[in-house]
């Protein structure tokens, strides 16, 4: 396996596999950093490495998650709407349900910000990539499966 492509590129495409495998090592890097970070009593050298520990792993995922969509044969575009939508519309009704007559609002805020992370869910990790080549390059799973023959010579 291409680790190098997998999670330093932003270009290309990934199938599910590699992108669930992408999510499994974040998710021991940063608990393995959670536990640095305990261990140490939150010291502030460790603080430091795990906010740049984290800034890595936030870089690395977005690269990860604009070549799974590259796969959906999507733009990266995508990552604004499924990374960032959620946390301003639960943000937007969190505030808004602490306010008189706003828990409406807020519920149907919360509910939307649901709605799109499960949809970044089934589309990121549960749904498979175009089949054949695409505008963001060849199938992961079948590389030469609809891609036209290359002429070597004039």
């Amino acid at each position: 396996m291409d680790f190098i492509n997998l999670f330093i590129t932003f270009s290309g495409r990934i199938n599910r596999a590699k992108f669930w495998i992408a999510v499994l090592v974040f998710t021991a890097i940063n608990i393995v950093m959670a536990g640095l970070v305990y261990a140490t009593d939150g010291s502030t050298p460790a603080q430091i490495v795990n906010g740049l520990v984290s800034l890595a792993v936030f870089i690395s995922g977005i690269g990860v998650g604009i070549k799974r969509l590259h796969d959906r044969n999507k733009s990266g575009w995508y990552l604004l709407l499924f990374y960032l939508a959620p946390s301003v519309l639960f943000t937007a009704g969190y505030i808004l349900g602490m306010t008189e007559g706003g828990e409406t609002i807020g519920g149907v805020l919360a509910f939307l910000s649901l709605a799109i992370m499960v949809w970044a869910f089934v589309e990121l990790g549960c749904l498979r990539g175009t089949i054949g080549q695409n505008r963001f390059g060849p199938d992961p799973l079948a590389p030469e499966v609809l891609t036209p023959p290359v002429r070597t010579h004039a």
